[in-house]
């Protein structure tokens, strides 16, 4: 049994994370602020005797006792990091310094969820963690690009300069349960909208790409990653090869979610990338790991919380 530490451990990944340390028999201090996170989102694990929660912004320091930090905390989706972009990349960096800082003081392993979106609208395709992006600095989207590009500059620096024990995941689309209804993600956005009978918005043409895993094989990447002998830090690409227009996304949340929703198209958003697709070789290679849930029988998962979330 180890201690382990999840910031934003009430949100999508986060809930999931917990629940999967638990279960693996760990001594689990959830971490949020209830920006995006939820406690409907573990309100099933309260009772657990080796489960604690803590509401905590990770903008300021905090003071525990643990072996292992999973670094999860930051909106996520354009509309909620867009919301409030200061305190969006302050939780990127000033989170970040915390929790090295405290992961530097008790000698704990610590991970950092950093994203696909470091990649920014990416000229190499698919992307390789050797590449080193295209970003917009002052766009839109920068709170969350730049502040996750700098949140990973902090992490490679407490290593080469303090010796840290850090791992780095770049998270490509993640779906499942849990997620929030109205975080303006392709996937949840397509399967409320069926389910509400309203008609499925695209973005541009429709023809734009992305690569979507199922949340228990994200939490599995992981773990497998926290997991490796120290000295490999990554970053490592965690996600699914497979690509999708968004096209193909709605017709097969259509064809689970039924109903009469037709397709509507509005203009692509501002910096939005036309193609997002990760190479997993490293993944692959280092962690003996690749996706094993496909897209339809994730979506009915999926489809089925949400049903659920609007019927309750």
């Amino acid at each position: 049994m180890k201690r382990i530490l999840v910031t934003g451990g009430a949100g999508f990944l986060g809930s999931h994370l917990c629940e999967r340390l638990l279960a693996d028999g760990h001594d689990v201090l959830c971490v949020d602020n209830y920006f995006t996170g939820s406690k409907r989102n573990i309100a099933h694990l309260m009772d657990h005797h080796y489960f604690e929660v803590m509401r905590h912004d990770v903008t300021f320091p905090l003071y525990v006792e643990t072996d292992r930090i999973f670094n999860l905390a930051c909106p996520a989706s354009p509309v909620h990091y867009q919301f409030d972009p200061v305190q969006t990349t302050k939780t990127s960096v000033h989170g970040a310094i915390n929790m090295l800082g405290l992961a530097k003081r008790v000698k704990a392993r610590i991970l950092q969820a950093s994203t696909s979106e470091v990649y920014g609208d990416p000229e190499v395709h698919p992307q390789t963690e050797d590449y080193w992006g295209k970003v917009n600095p002052i766009g839109i989207r920068a709170c969350y690009d730049e502040g996750k590009r700098c949140a990973e500059t902090l992490f490679f620096d407490y290593h080469r300069q303090h010796k840290l024990d850090i791992k780095v995941v770049r998270i490509f689309n993640t779906y499942g349960p849990r997620m929030h209804p109205n975080d303006g993600r392709v996937v949840s956005n397509f399967i409320v909208q069926a389910l509400k009978g309203e008609d499925i918005t695209i973005y541009g043409d429709g023809n734009q790409t992305r690569s979507f895993c199922y949340v228990d094989d994200l939490v599995e990447a992981m773990l497998r990653m926290m997991d490796t002998e120290t000295g490999f830090t990554g970053p490592v690409n965690i996600g699914n090869p497979t690509e999708f227009t968004m096209l193909e996304l709605a017709e097969k949340v259509l064809s689970i979610a039924g109903g009469p929703s037709k397709l509507t198209f509005k203009p692509l958003p501002s910096d939005d990338p036309r193609q997002r697709q990760p190479d997993i070789a490293i993944a692959r290679n280092r962690l003996g790991w690749e996706p094993r849930v496909g897209l339809e029988d994730g979506l009915r998962e999926t489809v089925r919380y949400f049903r659920n979330l609007l019927q309750g």
